[in-house]
């Protein structure tokens, strides 16, 4: 096996590790910031917000490790944008690290108040309303804007190279730009900026498509070798 097919496997690899942690933490943290009563919620379910947490890291590092792969096949492309490629996605991670930082916490904050008097009761929820906004705001830049940048990145590379079907790379740029525009929307608060929309579950899925892609058939030999000349 040579060593680009070995990088196809690894990355396809960290693709679907990266989105199946993600999508844990969705269903498993989620559910528990939405609810009215998030304060009280999230001391009574800690391991599931703790485990939540540790799927995110897991994540992060898969999310830090992809871009680092690829740049020795990209940079014989365009070695610009695959640096700018493993910038964006490092700069994702540190925003959803700050994201998930708060969200410890909020961890603490609830337990406190779980032990507050009435008169403290407003002080804990003030406090937890404001990394609930960090939480929701790290979401907002890291995901919406960061990833969306370096989803585009990625499919521009992979479209200009040929290294995939161009079907797939086509699907990432639709699914990229979606994010992005959600995610301006959302900055001006006229969209989510902590639901997994129907945009996220557009490039969740090609993401996935991409990764069998690369663990079934690899990158496209002629592509390859287009970049090596």
């Amino acid at each position: 096996m040579n060593s680009s097919r070995k990088t196809a496997i690894i990355v396809g690899v960290l693709f679907i590790i990266g989105t199946v942690t993600s999508s844990l933490y969705y269903v498993l943290v989620t559910p528990i910031l939405d609810a009215p009563d998030y304060l009280v919620k999230v001391s009574e379910n800690a391991n599931q917000v703790i485990i939540g947490v540790l799927l995110y890291l897991i994540e992060g590092a898969a999310v830090v490790a992809i871009p680092i792969v690829l740049f020795p096949i990209f940079k014989k492309h365009n070695e610009a944008l695959a640096l700018g490629y493993v910038a964006s996605r490092m700069i994702e991670t540190v925003t959803l690290v700050v994201g998930h930082i708060s969200l410890l916490a909020l961890l603490t904050i609830s337990k406190e108040y779980g032990q507050a008097g009435a008169l403290d009761a407003t002080h804990f929820q003030a406090l937890g309303a404001s990394l609930l906004a960090v939480i929701d705001q790290s979401h907002l830049l890291g995901v919406e804007i960061v990833f969306a940048l370096a989803a585009l990145i990625l499919n521009y590379l992979l479209f200009r190279s040929k290294l995939v079907p161009r079907f797939i790379s086509v699907w990432g740029l639709i699914g990229g730009i979606l994010i992005l525009a959600e995610g301006l929307l959302g900055m001006f608060g006229l969209g989510p900026t902590s639901e997994m929309s129907i945009f996220s579950l557009i490039i969740a899925v090609q993401e996935m498509v991409f990764a069998v892609w690369l663990i079934g058939k690899g990158f496209n030999p002629s592509a390859l070798a287009s970049g090596s000349a």
